[in-house]
């Protein structure tokens, strides 16, 4: 039985004169598909109040005058089960969805995509994918219908080596991911970019785990300490990543972790006071980013009571209500092509939505996690620490290129 979780945006729009299109006072509906259960639930419900805290900021003032409604459904991490939820979510007249959480789920969404709007003309959906990373989305999987908000690992593997070459202890890595599409990706480019940029560096071991099934990290900590790693890159997110923390605690290891997600819910409980300098994370936001972000992360946290981390969500209804204003319409054929190649501004300056691929160029951050203090107050989880700026890499430097040779309409 799908869990399905109406969320509806603020009516009151402020209109500017950009607003006075056709569409203005429309309702978009979005639907999130991504877990409400099992280990990964409290990572998508975190999510799924992102969407509906920003649902409400963006219907206020977005340039096109449309109200986004967002309509939330438990695909339990699941591909299966995600199509079930694009069928519930076509049968309710959505023609945008939105997913993150597994890059086997986007994979599936795309290609389900791309023939329901080949096969019925008129109908056509847009995917906004704001977290699912494997680099075959804007490559050799691209689609016209697909646009991601998020880095993908090609580009987040580029900078996070770029950081790492220059840090000097670094002699034994050990890569430790999930075992689907992301973690092998994860060490295909961790394997690229050592042997480029750091060809005295070893691999000295790795391993693939199930997704969201390992409970006890304890023997894979056991492998890493005796395989000498003095630093670990992994992937892991949510219940993954924060009980391999915990049990790296627990089992004394005292290396380095290079992670995409430190940031994401639990993993900064599991840290605690432990791992400061230790750890560290590339993304394309952080904690202490202050101005218009540190304030709405703070609302966030005083609504919720919990901390806000998918900046991807900021972007999408920054670039929706942009290209359905320039559109002049919130039709998925009108607004697929004035997102295609948009330069937009987003809560990180402004940023494009490449055109060749529909892989959104952006800044990065290297970050570590330290003692909260004075110049970088924001504390995850009330846990006392944060992820404190430590380099930022321009979009220029982060961006990879892409073999995408997209099929468009027409």
């Amino acid at each position: 039985m799908k869990t399905t979780i109406r969320l509806i945006a603020a009516t009151t729009l402020a209109l500017s004169a950009m607003g006075a299109y056709a569409q203005k006072g429309e309702t978009v509906k979005i639907a999130w598909i991504d877990p409400l259960s099992g280990l990964m639930a409290p990572v998508g419900s975190n999510q799924l109040k992102s969407f509906q805290f920003f649902a409400e900021k963006f219907s206020k003032t977005n340039p096109a005058g449309v109200k986004f409604e967002v309509i939330g459904i438990d695909n339990k991490l699941s591909p299966a089960e995600s199509l079930n939820a694009l069928k519930a979510a076509m049968d309710q007249g959505v023609r945008y969805i939105t997913q993150g959480n597994g890059s086997s789920v986007a994979g599936a969404l795309i290609e389900a995509v791309n023939k329901h709007n080949e096969r019925n003309p008129g109908k056509e959906i847009i995917f906004l994918n704001h977290s699912a990373v494997d680099p075959d989305f804007t490559n050799s999987k691209c689609s016209y219908w697909h646009f991601r908000f998020d880095a993908d690992t090609s580009m987040k593997m580029e900078a996070m080596t770029t950081f790492m070459k220059d840090q000097k202890d670094i002699k034994n890595v050990y890569l430790l991911n999930q075992n689907y599409s992301h973690g092998h990706q994860m060490v295909r480019f961790a394997k690229e970019n050592i042997a480029r940029k750091m060809p005295d560096v070893k691999i000295v071991g790795e391993d693939l785990h199930p997704l969201a099934q390992v409970r006890d990290f304890a023997p894979y900590i056991a492998k890493i300490k005796a395989s000498g790693a003095d630093t670990v890159i992994t992937g892991n997110w949510g219940s993954d990543l924060a009980l391999l923390i915990k049990a790296a605690n627990e089992g004394g290891y005292n290396g380095k972790f290079y992670t995409y997600y430190t940031g994401v819910t639990g993993t900064p409980t599991a840290l605690g006071q432990g791992g400061a300098g230790r750890v560290f994370q590339i993304s394309y936001n952080h904690y202490n980013m202050g101005g218009e972000m540190g304030k709405w992360m703070a609302e966030f946290k005083q609504k919720f009571n919990d901390d806000f981390y998918t900046g991807s969500v900021i972007s999408i209804y920054s670039a929706l209500g942009d290209a359905m204003a320039k559109a002049k319409s919130t039709d998925p054929v009108k607004v697929a092509a004035a997102l295609s190649g948009l330069t937009f501004k987003s809560y990180h300056g402004e940023v494009q939505m490449r055109k060749t691929d529909h892989q959104l160029q952006q800044p990065l951050w290297m970050t570590v996690w330290q003692k909260a203090d004075k110049k970088f107050p924001y504390s995850p989880e009330n846990t006392g620490m944060t992820l404190a700026p430590v380099k930022e890499f321009p979009s220029f430097i982060s961006s990879t290129p892409t073999s995408c040779q997209m099929k468009r309409p027409g």
